[in-house]
C-alpha cells in the first residue's frame, strides 16, 4: 500500500534536519506519540545522518482481528538514513520501519527541501507491505493510518519544536 506525506515546517532544511537529527526532538516525539518505552541513537556521517529508533507501542488501537496476531505491545524498529545538503540546502535519503515479529515493513524515500515561500517540506513516499498469506491487504489497510497519523504527529511535534527555538 502506497503512503505518502508532505509534512510542512516553518524553518530551512538545515533547521528540520538539525532538529531530527537531535536526540531530544526524538525522544519528545516517541514520548508524545504513545510510545511505552523507546531507545534512540544518531550517528552523524558524511554530512548525513542515520537515526535508529526502537519503540514498544500498546496495541489498543489495532483491531482485534489483528492483535491476537501480535499481542498487547507491538515493537518497532525505524532507521532514517540522510545524506549530505545538496548546494541548495535539499536533502535526501530513506526511511525503514520494520514491525517485530510480524512480516510488516515500510520502505520509504525522503526528501527536505525549501518551499517558494519561506520554510520547507519533509516529502516521505513510501510503501506499507504486509506479507501474510490472505490478510495482508487488509493489515495493510488497518496499519496505514496509523502509519499517516504517526507522520503527522511528527510534523505537529516538529513545528512546536522549531517554533520554540
Amino acid at each position: 500500500m502506497r503512503v505518502t506525506a508532505d509534512l510542512r515546517y516553518d524553518a530551512d532544511p538545515q533547521a528540520v534536519f538539525e532538529m531530527l537529527t537531535d536526540k531530544a526532538f526524538q525522544d519528545r516525539k516517541l514520548a508524545r506519540t504513545g510510545a511505552l518505552t523507546w531507545e534512540v541513537q544518531i550517528r552523524r556521517q558524511n554530512g548525513g545522518a542515520v537515526i535508529l529508533s526502537r519503540r514498544t507501542l500498546p496495541t489498543d488501537q489495532v483491531p482485534d482481528a489483528f492483535r491476537a496476531l501480535i499481542g498487547p505491545q507491538l515493537s518497532i524498529t525505524q532507521t532514517e538514513t540522510w545524506g549530505p545538503a545538496e548546494a541548495n540546502g535539499s536533502r535526501t535519503g530513506t526511511i525503514q520501519i520494520e514491525v517485530t515479529g510480524a512480516p510488516i515493513r515500510m520502505q520509504a524515500t525522503a526528501s527536505l527541501s525549501a518551499t517558494i515561500t519561506q520554510g520547507c517540506v519533509e516529502q516521505v513516499d513510501g510503501e506499507l507491505k504486509a506479507r501474510i498469506p490472505f490478510i495482508g491487504g487488509k493489515v495493510e489497510r488497518s496499519a496505514e493510518p496509523a502509519v499517516r497519523a504517526a507522520l503527522e504527529a511528527e510534523q505537529r511535534i516538529g513545528r512546536d519544536w522549531l517554533a520554540q527555538r
